[in-house]
């Protein structure tokens, strides 16, 4: 009779810890759309057993964990703008997450879980990013990202019947292309600056690429900075600052090996710069980002007669 006893109170405690589970609901999920914002960092709820993915507007072309024994995360070539997360520990546990996109943007995550034990079973199913309406330029090191919203890389439709007169200043026009002696930075990726016409404070960049690698390369849209350096006491820094680009024009920006494309830039000059400081023009390719050809601007746009 004592052992029955014993039993019974043995069984009691696990039937009523089965029930209570067998009690919790649903888990609570929620689909969230957010602006893409480089300086933000975004919490993803997760839970043991769900599945939550995050849509960029962009496609992926890495995903770092921290704790990649808690986490788990899948990206697929068939779904490139795509990324799941999954808990995979019982436990409550937390870390971060990286995803960085083929134009050099970076999206921070911090992933939360709540472990079985945890009753709020609430869960982000889906995770979608859309590009802010303004245009957003991101600094990063040395790498400043446009949104391709800026691009003019079609050209408009010509009528033959309309003619237009040709500005015989304007960067990119065909006086201003017959530029001599170009003098090309960089190896695989060249690039050369070329008639520079400034009117108030805006200044109309020409610029030449030349792709001299022996592959199809992509280029990402141009970008400007005020890059110099600091020393303080105890070291030398290198800061730059992106400079807001007004609109940029590209004859293309997909080249093949040993082809060549003209382009315009236009954008506000600063007011002033120190010494050390200089303009510079920055062109990389999708896939390397992180090594950009700087090519320096002249602050002042040589007066018209004078050669640069």
């Amino acid at each position: 009779m004592k052992i029955c006893r014993n039993l019974l109170h043995l069984i009691t405690p696990l039937a009523l810890l089965t029930l209570a589970a067998g009690q919790l609901g649903p888990a609570q999920g929620r689909i969230v759309s957010l602006g893409l914002d480089p300086q933000a960092v975004t919490t993803l709820h997760l839970w043991p057993g769900y599945v939550s993915s995050v849509r960029l507007p962009e496609s992926v072309s890495s995903v770092v964990l921290g704790d990649p024994g808690s986490f788990k995360a899948e990206h697929s070539e068939a779904e490139p703008q795509l990324v799941f997360f999954k808990a995979t520990n019982p436990t409550a546990s937390e870390t971060n997450a990286l995803i960085t996109t083929r134009t050099g943007r970076a999206v921070s995550l911090t992933l939360v879980s709540g472990g079985d034990s945890d009753n709020g079973r609430s869960v982000d199913y889906v995770v979608r990013y859309d590009h802010p309406h303004s245009f957003l330029i991101e600094a990063a090191h040395s790498s400043f990202v446009i949104d391709d919203t800026k691009s003019f890389d079609r050209p408009a439709p010509s009528d033959s019947n309309v003619s237009r007169k040709h500005d015989p200043n304007e960067p990119g026009s065909q006086k201003a292309e017959r530029v001599p002696a170009l003098r090309w930075q960089g190896k695989q990726l060249r690039v050369a600056i070329g008639r520079i016409v400034e009117q108030d404070s805006e200044m109309k960049v020409a610029f030449s690429v030349l792709n001299s690698s022996s592959k199809t390369i992509e280029l990402l849209p141009p970008q400007i900075q005020l890059a110099g350096n600091t020393q303080d006491r105890h070291r030398r820094t290198i800061k730059a600052e992106p400079v807001a680009i007004n609109t940029y024009r590209m004859a293309s920006r997909r080249l093949a090996p040993g082809e060549k494309t003209d382009g315009v830039v236009s954008f506000e000059r600063p007011a002033f710069k120190e010494s050390r400081e200089r303009l510079l023009l920055q062109v990389a390719q999708v896939e390397e980002v992180d090594r950009p050809v700087l090519t320096t601007i002249a602050f002042v746009a040589p007066a018209k007669g004078v050669a640069k």
